[in-house]
């Protein structure tokens, strides 16, 4: 058996507990001075719950769909999946919405299984892999630049992305931690290339409550396949998003809807035997409204 191949099948809880865990871990950096005003949050609480309210009322819901659904959010917050259903089911929306007052390259949801603390390694960089690992061997470079088209030296890309089985370090078991995992930062003219695999497509965890209710609607699980990337320059907003490939499975129905025609990416054979693709950055500076927020 190859050395790349489980044999172990992941579960959702080793989905779960790992996203909570590390989706805390991100937070910790922020600015605990940056908060939420009480109006704000009475605001939006109020507007959750009315909508709420409205659907109860227009949908007839019935004590016993009442009760399902309140098993359901317990069984979520006990197996630790809250991160998958938030960014599954909502976080593309919040997106959506940030993107309106932005400018640069296009963002996406970040996803629950980002890990903070990769190794930063100056490109170019070959992305540190298990040996013998499975999939086609994929260059990816391009450059960072501001808005004015100056390059931004030094700026860092933070990458990750699932093996050629669709599991991602750190959520599945008999990965090493920081397989397929990089902080890349770019040269002196904001140029950078790194070297992995192209990953496959995936479903989310499906044994747990978040499948439970994909299959109760009908709804499949998969995910196209796609290249995590977090970019940032001092003095610049960070950009979230996730590259795509065209013609890939499912970019037409991503259970987390998340693909934009826009960060499409249509790899190429080299002479070198290996895929080749070139996607440059644009990054917009920062303003005191992307300051993040603590409750």
């Amino acid at each position: 058996m190859s050395t790349t191949e489980p044999t172990v099948t992941p579960t959702a809880a080793d989905a779960g507990a790992p996203a909570s865990q590390h989706f805390r871990t991100s937070r910790t950096g922020s600015d605990p001075t940056d908060s939420v005003s009480a109006e704000r949050i009475d605001d939006v609480v109020r507007a959750v719950q009315r909508a709420v309210h409205q659907v109860i009322r227009e949908k007839e819901v019935t004590y016993s769909e009442f009760r399902a659904a309140k098993q359901w959010l317990m069984d979520v917050g006990e197996t630790g999946e809250w991160p998958l259903v938030m960014d599954v089911f909502f976080e593309y929306v919040v997106e959506e919405v940030a993107a309106r007052k932005q400018s640069g390259t296009l963002g996406t949801i970040q996803g629950p299984f980002y890990i903070p603390g990769q190794r930063r390694l100056p490109s170019p960089v070959v992305v540190p892999a298990r040996p013998g690992e499975k999939g086609d061997p994929l260059v990816f470079s391009g450059r960072v630049t501001n808005l004015a088209g100056s390059p931004l030296a030094g700026a860092e890309l933070d990458v990750w992305h699932a093996d050629d089985q669709g599991y991602y370090s750190g959520f599945a078991p008999e990965i090493p931690d920081g397989n397929l995992r990089a902080l890349v930062v770019a040269d002196a003219d904001g140029r950078f290339e790194i070297t992995t695999i192209r990953p496959a497509p995936y479903q989310v965890p499906t044994d747990g409550p978040t499948g439970d209710l994909l299959r109760a609607a009908g709804w499949h699980a998969w995910r196209p396949a796609h290249l995590h990337l977090l970019v940032q320059a001092p003095g610049y907003r960070r950009i979230t998003t996730q590259l795509y490939f065209a013609g890939g499975d499912w970019l037409d129905s991503d259970v987390a809807g998340a693909t934009k025609p826009e960060l499409l990416i249509d790899p190429r054979p080299g002479d070198d035997g290996r895929l080749h693709i070139s996607y440059d950055f644009v990054l917009e500076p920062v303003t005191d409204t992307d300051a993040p927020v603590q409750l």
